[in-house]
């Protein structure tokens, strides 16, 4: 009731958003669409003394990952609210993007950090439909339509021109973080070449400021009476049947195969 009297100051509270598995497309995992209205309660809902983030993502869609830290690092600006990101397992490639949206970044002495770089990955079937006797036929206007195309041998131009749109995203990566952690970055050749790092070694390369648990964190720098709001993500009754429970199998295979990329 504290809150309610005139005069009498309320404790502060720290809103806290949970970002947990693989940043994906259409609704199977984080998403700027999805995450949007549990940023905006998290930062505009009362006057938190910050927002913390829990992080536990192994990467995924770049544009996902900048959308969701640009929303992030708006809100914080347009509230005057600062944040902190808690890294769990894993911020690695885009859950580290989203970990540079904060103010500071703190990891357990387990995390794995770091993984600066771009990945994509697929299967050439060629060889699989010709042992069955299966002819492919496709008809393009555009010399370009059918790049890459797996049941095709892979063109030298057209892997020269996958790996341009591969260096320019990691060119963006890179300088994201560098705009975010800015001079306390180690000069280390190694930091920007996918290489993860564990706790404290990260720290030492300027990934994470230190080595820090959520709560006792935040109540030593806002006070023991600090509370926790808790905001994420809603499914109606609907999203839970039908074709969603399909959905969330899906994703539920996808983050397994992110996460043991980490041996996670």
């Amino acid at each position: 009731m504290k809150r309610y009297i005139p005069f009498i100051k309320s404790d502060p509270f720290v809103a806290v958003v949970r970002l947990q598995g693989a940043i994906t497309t259409g609704g199977r995992g984080l998403d700027d669409t999805g995450l949007a209205p549990v940023l905006h309660k998290a930062f505009k809902r009362g006057k938190p003394a910050a927002v913390a983030l829990e992080i536990n993502c192994p990467g995924g869609s770049p544009v996902q990952s900048s959308l969701i830290a640009a929303r992030i690092r708006r809100l914080s600006q347009e509230t005057d609210v600062p944040v902190f990101a808690f890294v769990e397992d894993v911020a690695a490639s885009g859950g580290y993007w989203l970990a540079c949206a904060a103010d500071e970044i703190f990891v357990d002495a387990c995390s794995l950090t770091g993984s600066i770089g771009v990945i994509s990955a697929g299967f050439g079937l060629q060889d699989a439909i010709e042992r069955y006797g299966v002819e492919r036929r496709v008809y393009t206007a555009g010399t370009s339509k059918s790049m890459l195309d797996p049941f095709r041998e892979e063109k030298p131009e057209d892997v020269a021109r996958l790996k341009g749109w591969l260096d320019d995203l990691h060119e963006t990566f890179i300088g994201w973080v560098k705009s975010r952690r800015g001079a306390k970055l180690a000069d280390n050749p190694d930091l920007f070449t996918g290489e993860v790092f564990i706790g404290d070694k990260g720290v030492q390369q300027g990934l994470a400021d230190g080595i820090a648990h959520l709560v006792p964190e935040m109540k030593r720098r806002f006070g023991d009476k600090t509370q926790f709001r808790r905001y994420g993500q809603k499914k109606s009754i609907f999203q839970r049947f039908g074709a969603a429970v399909v959905n969330d199998t899906i994703a539920s295979v996808e983050d397994r195969a992110a996460f043991a990329r980490f041996g996670l």
